[in-house]
């Protein structure tokens, strides 16, 4: 039964005891799941954190790996210096005496990726799986004129909606708005959004209150991040955090938005919850992924999928 006083996606999370938070799209995806890891493990559930990494894992050393393209990242993993999202937020957890431990897996196709999570979830007991996508492409069911940058989101979504023996599999989007900048409509995302409802599978909307606990330490991490990568910080995370501190609009935060108009605004710190199972099903071909392998043969899939479109959705003006 739902109420009014909490969000549906956190009731379920709530009825769960070990919960795997995971990045679904690659680079700091995971951070956007940071809130939520952090009000769980507060309110006595286990909770681990994952993400579908961007770092060159197979340069890590044997130890790293306690399976088949599934890395337990540390705080003294040792790795070349440079971009390492996963261990860089398992520092900041070692700062802050929280659980270290970030599992990281390759950027890689549908079925080794499915493998991958399923021995993870058969290695920590999880019985519920939350993907957190920066932003809100992983929405997309494929018909749209822009999908923004689709193909991990993709393959973490195929590798998880395989997971049936999972009682729990559910999304989060943090960031909406951001992924303009990818050719992502978000009246469309919003036209999904009401068909999800329809299906059953859409489980609201809440904020992030800026004055929380969980505020206040996500702010402290995505800052954590961007000292350690000053030439390639978060898009994403740095426009959330932005939207946490109450600013607006076009905000300046790192040279990698020069040229483009920012955006930012309240929106930005709501996180929009849907099941993995209402979004795998309104997806128009996520069964053609079922056999890749690497990611180039998603990509390549979904441009054969978007070439055979009698037409696309094409963007509309949001009308207020």
């Amino acid at each position: 039964m739902t109420s009014l006083l909490q969000p549906p996606l956190i009731t379920r999370l709530l009825a769960a005891e070990r919960i795997l938070i995971a990045g679904a799209g690659g680079g700091f995806d995971v951070y956007a799941g940071l809130p939520i890891a952090l009000a769980l493990r507060a309110a006595g559930k286990e909770v681990h954190l994952a993400n579908l990494s961007f770092t060159h894992l197979y340069g890590l050393p044997l130890e790293v790996w306690a399976d088949p393209d599934v890395a337990m990242v540390r705080p003294d993993t040792p790795a070349p210096e440079g971009y390492f999202p996963e261990r860089t937020l398992a520092r900041w957890l070692h700062r802050h005496g929280m659980p270290d431990t970030v599992w990281a897996f390759p950027s890689v196709g549908v079925r080794p990726l499915r493998d991958a999570y399923r021995s993870l979830v058969d290695r920590l007991g999880i019985d519920a799986v939350l993907l957190v996508d920066g932003g809100t492409d992983i929405l997309m069911r494929g018909d749209e004129a822009g999908l923004g940058t689709p193909e991990e989101d993709m393959a973490s979504l195929a590798a998880v909606a395989g997971l049936t023996e999972v009682p729990e599999r559910l999304v989060a989007c943090l960031g909406f708005g951001i992924d303009a900048h990818h050719g992502v409509n978000h009246s469309l995302v919003l036209e999904n959004l009401a068909a999800l409802d329809r299906a059953g599978g859409y489980l609201g909307a809440f904020s992030i209150p800026r004055g929380s606990r969980e505020a206040v330490l996500y702010l402290d991490a995505v800052e954590h991040a961007r000292a350690a990568f000053p030439e390639h910080p978060s898009i994403v995370n740095g426009s959330v955090a932005a939207a946490l501190r109450g600013e607006f609009g076009d905000v300046r935060f790192t040279e990698r938005t020069e040229g483009s108009e920012l955006f930012v605004n309240p929106l930005m710190a709501i996180y929009f919850g849907v099941t993995v199972e209402a979004l795998a099903a309104e997806n128009l071909y996520l069964d053609r992924l079922e056999r890749t392998v690497v990611t180039r043969q998603i990509a390549t899939v979904i441009a054969e999928f978007q070439d055979e479109l009698p037409r696309q959705r094409m963007p509309r003006q949001f009308p207020h």
